[in-house]
C-alpha cells in the first residue's frame, strides 16, 4: 500500500505537469527563486557537513555526512545525503507552481525503495530567500502512522541557504536535529546513491 501511495503521488505529479505542457510557464514567487536559485548555484559540488544541534544525541554517530548537490534543472534538485556508506537518501527539491516541495527519497542497498519514502512537505507561505520551512503533508503523515512513529506527523524540516554554510534542520515538539554543510570547501564529489545512476 506504501509503495502505491508513493507511484500514486509521483503519477499525479507526472499528469500535472503533462497537462500544463511543456511550453507553460515556470510560475515561483521571488523568495522561492531566490531560495531554489542558490540552492542549484553549487550543482555538481558536494560539501562535508557536522551536527549542530541533536537534542537526543548522537544520531548519526561518527559517521561522515556528505551533501552532494548532484542533478539540477530549472525545476528540480536533487541533493544525495551520505552517511558514511549508507548512500540511501536523496533530498529532492521541486518548484510546483504553488511553492516548493522536499521529498526524501529513501532508497534500499540495491535500489528499490525503502518502505518508507517520498515524504516531506511543500511550503505554506513565502519563506524568504534563506530559509524554507517545509511541514509534513498528508501522505507523509498517514505514512508515519501507519509505520508507528505518529510523533513524526508533527516533522517541520528546513533548509537554510547562506554564502557559506547549507543547513538541513528537522524539528517536532521534543525533537531537533541540525546539520550544517560547510559551502566554503568544496570535497570530491560521491557515488551515485541508492537507486540512481
Amino acid at each position: 500500500m506504501k509503495k502505491f501511495c508513493g507511484y500514486l503521488f509521483l503519477g499525479l505529479i507526472g499528469i500535472s505537469n503533462m497537462a500544463l505542457g511543456e511550453d507553460a510557464p515556470l510560475v515561483s514567487i521571488p523568495t522561492h527563486d531566490a531560495f531554489f536559485n542558490a540552492i542549484k548555484a553549487h550543482c555538481g559540488k558536494a560539501f562535508q557537513g557536522n551536527v549542530s544541534k541533536d537534542n537526543v544525541g548522537n544520531t548519526f554517530g561518527d559517521a561522515k555526512l556528505v551533501m552532494h548537490v548532484r542533478k539540477c534543472t530549472d525545476s528540480e534538485i536533487q541533493i544525495p545525503f551520505h552517511v558514511g556508506d549508507d548512500a540511501s537518501r536523496t533530498w529532492i527539491l521541486t518548484k510546483t507552481g504553488a511553492g516548493l516541495m522536499l521529498k526524501h527519497d529513501h532508497r534500499n542497498d540495491d535500489g528499490s525503495f525503502h518502505s518508507s519514502t517520498m515524504y516531506g512537505g511543500h511550503t505554506v507561505d513565502e519563506g524568504y530567500a534563506q530559509v524554507q520551512s517545509f511541514p509534513a503533508d498528508a501522505y507523509s503523515k498517514a505514512l508515519f502512522i501507519e509505520s508507528g512513529i505518529a510523533a513524526s506527523t508533527d516533522n517541520v524540516w528546513q533548509m537554510m541557504i547562506y554564502p557559506s554554510r547549507f543547513s538541513y534542520r528537522l524539528v517536532r515538539p521534543a525533537r531537533e536535529i541540525q546539520v550544517d554543510f560547510d559551502l566554503e570547501n568544496p570535497i570530491a564529489t560521491q557515488s551515485a546513491p541508492w537507486g540512481y545512476e
